[in-house]
This record gives structure tokens, sequence and C-alpha cells, in this order.
């Protein structure tokens, strides 16, 4: 046999863990974690994992009678159709005998209810405050603790009564949405079934236990309770329903009597009521051999032993679970980003940090540790080339337009021996045909990097949080692109231009020297030396070796532009892109004060939600830890 010592140990061992629970109710519903609410559904839920008494009940099955019973006071809103319209989450603190009764809401801490009926107003007026004076329904609780020396330590949740159909005022959906909510609450293994049903009416047609029968199946979770059974028909028990006869639950059953009407009219003292309703059970023929089971006392005390034990039971796994969603929201909160400094310098630090990891990440593509940066090489050996063997030199050098451009450069007086300025007007015009490739390598490459500076914006995870600072270093990078562009196109060009402007000489010296046919003995084509063909300088087959001739040199070039314009595009862009892509935004950064910084770090409003979101869960799910570590657990 337990000694009074350590009876008075486990009473205040199991006030402790219910107390536990009850402050990290408070604390969820506090930081928007609640039952019945999938609103913070992407959050970890603590209050899913806590276990609590959910009180379940059809309209006018006696469920406000109950529960005032149990706190042996009047303080539940009534009247007819949906009087509870949000859960009510019901705190109770048992106190030293002779203490006086109060009540506390969470809404209103630092106000004490020593009259009851101020505690129904403010029931009443604080949903109204959340839901208007419709008839409409909430799932964000109103927290309710009650101080008594008449009270066990328990905690409830008056749920909105199951009803079938809507009343004037209501939305037709107002059944099924309440039997949403109700379900949202009874359906966690965690959550104890209070399923009360009026003894005046066949319990087959009971809404409470049909709901607890489809969520708890086995019974294991529900504690059936048996109301008004002072009203059955007269020669009429409850006897098979309360032996578990004729609904067979794993829990016993327990019979309430309800206050008549004419108490409640009359306020008759709620312990008088206790009295009168133990008085009932003992002198009752049918139910005296119940009568130590049976009455609101009971069942408070049966609730708080059951809650104590489910909790004491699941606090290990809860612990677990605290500690595990504490590690995953802290490493969301690294992923989402820290809240930022106010000051300049903290500001101006903190975007100089992320342009740095932005750039890396650019330097990265280039380098080869990511994708993209052989796209450059790919216009040099592909792209490039393939534009050169493109130009329409088969056109330029056919035999019509040699003849035409070689005539038109002697003029009226034909040359005399080799038709140099034809030379040179069929090489500097053939060579003006390289500025477009030369132009198109540059454009291709200033587009590789245009879209590596986007796609190492979109990989810079830091930078995700700042959609602002986004687009004016996407904008500042773009603007010293296009200025590396406009170098890398003239310095292209200018390569084109200074093969125009000076002309192999040697090539020509090398070149097979042809005899004019006239027998004047001066070489036609070239002062080289080397075998000599006769040939009429008015021929086509003159005119066709020119064009074999500027064709080679052309050649030549062709050759020689496809090694050097790759060099002149990767100095003037890529390199540059490398050494001083971020200088121009450097400069536009260093200038801005406070409060243009902070515009610049202005954050995306859903990122800096969700932060705000997680930092809350995180402080509820310390806090509990924080209670749990204060507990001293006695077995």
């Amino acid at each position: 046999p337990s000694t009074p010592t350590a009876g008075a140990a486990r009473m205040a061992a199991m006030e402790n863990v219910i107390v536990l629970v009850n402050r990290i109710q408070r604390a969820c519903t506090v930081l928007g974690d609640h039952g019945g609410d999938g609103a913070a559904a992407s959050l970890p839920a603590l209050w899913e994992a806590l276990p609590s008494v959910a009180v379940v009940g059809g309209q006018s099955s006696g469920k406000s009678s109950v529960l005032e019973s149990i706190v042996g006071r009047d303080f539940l809103p009534r009247g007819s159709g949906i009087v509870t319209r949000r859960p009510l989450v019901l705190q109770l603190h048992k106190t030293e005998v002779g203490e006086q009764e109060y009540a506390e809401f969470l809404h209103a801490p630092r106000r004490r209810f020593t009259d009851f009926a101020l505690v129904r107003m403010e029931i009443e007026d604080e949903t109204d405050r959340l839901t208007g004076r419709s008839k409409q329904i909430s799932p964000v609780p109103i927290h309710l603790s009650i101080y008594s020396p008449n009270v066990v330590n328990l905690t409830l949740i008056d749920l909105p009564g199951l009803t079938k159909v809507a009343t004037e005022g209501q939305p037709e959906s107002i059944a099924q949405d309440i039997e949403n909510m109700v379900r949202l609450y009874v359906e966690k293994p965690n959550c104890i079934i209070l399923a009360i049903s009026p003894a005046n009416q066949d319990i087959a047609t009971s809404d409470a236990i049909k709901l607890a029968r489809d969520v708890d199946p086995t019974g294991e979770r529900t504690f059936g309770v048996l109301t008004k059974l002072d009203l059955m028909d007269k020669g009429t028990d409850a006897l098979d329903v309360l032996e578990g006869r004729a609904y067979k639950l794993q829990h016993p059953w327990v019979g309430i009597v309800n206050r008549s009407q004419a108490d409640i009219n009359r306020n008759v003292d709620m312990i008088i009521a206790r009295e009168k309703e133990q008085e009932f059970f003992h002198s009752s023929p049918e139910y005296a051999h119940l009568a130590s089971r049976m009455g609101s006392e009971y069942l408070a005390k049966l609730l708080s032993q059951q809650l104590e034990a489910v909790i004491r039971a699941r606090i290990p796994s809860i612990t677990s679970l605290i500690n595990k969603t504490i590690d995953e929201l802290e490493s969301e909160m690294d992923h989402l980003g820290r809240p930022i400094g106010s000051d300049a310098g903290a500001q101006l630090y903190l975007v100089l940090e992320l342009c740095r990891a932005f750039d890396k990440i650019f330097k990265e593509h280039l380098d080869g540790g990511r994708p993209g940066g052989d796209r450059i090489y790919w216009v040099f050996d592909n792209q490039l080339p393939a534009a050169l063997r493109k130009l329409p030199f088969d056109r330029h050098l056919s035999l019509p337009n040699v003849k035409r451009i070689v005539s038109q450069a002697d003029g009226y007086q034909p040359h005399l021996i080799a038709p140099e300025q034809g030379y040179r007007q069929l090489i500097e015009s053939g060579l003006s045909y390289f500025r477009g490739p030369a132009e198109a390598s540059v454009d291709a490459v200033h587009n590789v990097l245009k879209e590596l500076v986007r796609k190492s914006i979109g990989e810079t995870e830091e930078l995700r949080r700042f959609p602002t600072l986004q687009a004016e270093l996407a904008a500042a990078c773009n603007k010293a692109l296009e200025s590396f562009r406009q170098e890398g196109r003239k310095t292209t060009v200018r390569l084109v231009d200074m093969e125009s402007a000076y002309l192999t000489v040697d090539f020509f010296r090398k070149l097979p020297q042809e005899v004019d046919r006239a027998g004047t003995g001066y070489p036609v084509d070239s002062a080289g030396t080397g075998p000599s063909t006769p040939v009429d300088r008015y021929s086509d087959a003159h005119f066709r070796r020119i064009a074999s001739n500027v064709s080679s040199y052309i050649g030549m070039v062709s050759d020689t532009l496809k090694n050097t314009i790759p060099k002149a595009v990767v100095h003037c862009q890529v390199r540059e892109a490398k050494r001083s892509l971020l200088n121009y935004f450097y400069i536009q950064v260093g200038s801005k004060d406070a409060k243009q910084l902070a515009l610049l770090l202005d954050e995306d409003p859903a990122l800096m939600g969700r932060r705000q979101q997680c930092f809350k869960r995180l402080e509820l799910y310390k806090s509990a830890r924080d209670e749990i570590d204060a507990v001293s657990w006695s077995r």
C-alpha cells in the first residue's frame, strides 16, 4: 500500500505533467500552432503530438452541462442552435482548499475573472471578435484556465456540437464544416475522445459515437458518457449501454445526471448539484451497483488519470519529436538566412558577401567547375569556322565579278603590267566580309556570359532572399558585359581592318609569274621568279588566275582570323568578366546610404513570412523543450 507521502508525490507528479502540457498548449496557440487548422500545414505541428481530451457531442446532448459539472461552475454560453463556434481549450488547475476561484483567458492574461457570468460573456465576445456576429465557426481556439479547489488537474477541449442541418444565418455547409473541424482534433492518435450521448435517444443514432467509431474503431481512445439518465421514459433504463452490452468500449461508460432547467434557472449551486447527482445513483434500484463509477466527479478523476497516463507514455516520443524538429527548423532558418542588421555597415557587408558568393559561382561556370563555360569554346570551335566557310567568296570571286572589279579599278587606262589596284580592291572588299563572323562571335560570347550571369544569380542560394538585389546585380552585370562587348567588337573589327590596311607582300612574291603573250617580256602578275606561262592579260584564264590568287590570300587571312578573333574575344570579354564584372556595381553600392541599402535588401515577402513562421515555431519548440527539462519526473 502506498504511504500518504508517496501518494502526495504521485499527485504532484501528475499535476506536473498535466500542467506541463497545459503550458505547451498555451504556447502553441500564442505562436499559431493549434489543432483543427490546416493553414500552417507546411510547418511541423507540436499541438498534434500533445495528448488532449476532446469533448464531442451533438447539439442538445448535454455537453455543456457535463463540462460545467466537472468545473463546478456555470460559465458556458447557452442558447439554441450552435452555441460553441470556436474550440474552447479548458485548462483546470486544482488549488488549495479555501483559495478563491478565478478564471483567466490567454487573450487577456492580466485580467482575473472571479464572476463566472463575466466568463460566459467573454467567451461570447471573443468568439464574435474573430467570427463576427454571424453564425460562422472558426478553428482558432479560445484558451480558458480555471483555478479552483473544486476541480482536478485536467485539460478538456470543448468542440462545436455536431449538427445535421443549417439554421437561419448559417451556410449550407455548416454541418460538414463542423464535422471536418471535429475530425481534425479527434483523429490524431494522442487524442482522448469524450463522446457524449443523451440517454433518452437511441445510442445507435448518436452523432458522437458514430464519429468516434470512425476515427477510433477499437474504442481504445474513447470514453463514453451517457447524459440525461433522469429524463428517460418511466420503466426504461440505460443499463445495456452503461454495462457495455449495447455498444462496447475499451473503457467503462460513465452516466451523468444533468441539472434540470429549473435548477439552472434558480442558479442552484453546482456543488449541491453534484451531491444530488450522487444521491440519484445511490438511491436508484437500476444504477446503485454502478454508483461508485457514475457522476461528473468520477468522470473528472477518470479523465485526469487517463490523461496523465497518456502524457507519461508519450513524453519520450514528444521529447524526441521536439529535438528532431528543432534541428530541422534550425537547418531551414540557416537556409532561409538570418535577419538583416539595421546599420549601413552590416548591410553593406552583407551585400558584398552576397556579391562574392555570386562571383565565385560565375567563375566556376567559366573555369569548368560548373557547366556553361564550354559553350564559349563551342563558339570558337564550331560557330566561327562555320560562319567563315559560309562567306560568299564564290560569288565575290566569280569570273564576271573579278572582270568587273579589275576593269573598274583600271579606269580609262588599262593596267600595263599586273592589275595591282584590281587585286587590292578584290582583296579589301573580300576581307570586309570577315567583319560579320567577327562581330557574331563577340555577340555569341556576350549572350553566353549573360546567360551565365542569370544562371549564377539563380544558383546563389544566399541571393534568393533578395529579389531587388538580384535585379540590381543582374542589371549591373549586364551593363558591364555590354561594355566588354563593345570593346570586343572594336578589337575584332580592328583585326579585320588591320588585314585590309597592309597586305602581306611576301605572299604575292611567291606566286608563279606570268609572261605577257604580247612578247614584252614583262611579267604580268608578279615580279617573282619561277616558271612563266604566257597568258593574254584580257583572257578568262588571266582573270581566273587573279581570282585564284585572291582566294588563296583570303584563305590565308581566314586561317589567321580563325585564331586571332577568339584571342581578342577572350581578352576583351571573358577575361574582363572574370576580373572586373562587379567593379561597376561595387562603385554603385559604395555610394548608397542606409536607407538605399535597406531597399536593396528588401526581401521576398513570401520568404520573410516563411522565416517569421519558422522563427515562431522554433521558439515554440525550444520553449516546450525547456518546459519538459524543468519538470522532474517521478515514477
